[in-house]
């Protein structure tokens, strides 16, 4: 796989609502990607219930399997025992 090969994916999930806000796919425009990604943390900045991730893979359905808790609602379960930590 060639640097051209990999997407950049940016995920935000909130955890006070227990799900994944955005996702967007970036194709391999990685510096569009990283700018989005820093404009994302200045948005939510203090917000400590917001996960901003950015991840390089193949396809967005490898995406779901390495960040399942993001898609599958397991992090919407662990979000509840979380607040307020």
């Amino acid at each position: 796989m060639t640097a051209n090969e990999i997407h950049h994916f940016l995920l935000v999930f909130d955890h006070e609502a227990g799900q994944l806000i955005e996702e967007v796919d970036f194709g391999n425009d990685g510096e569009r990607a990283v700018e989005a990604y820093s404009a994302k943390e200045r948005e939510f900045q203090g917000r400590s219930t917001i996960d901003i991730v950015l991840v390089g893979s193949d396809s967005i359905e490898i995406v779901r399997m390495t960040h399942a808790n993001y898609f599958d609602g397991s992090a919407r379960v662990a979000s509840k025992y979380l607040i307020g930590i």
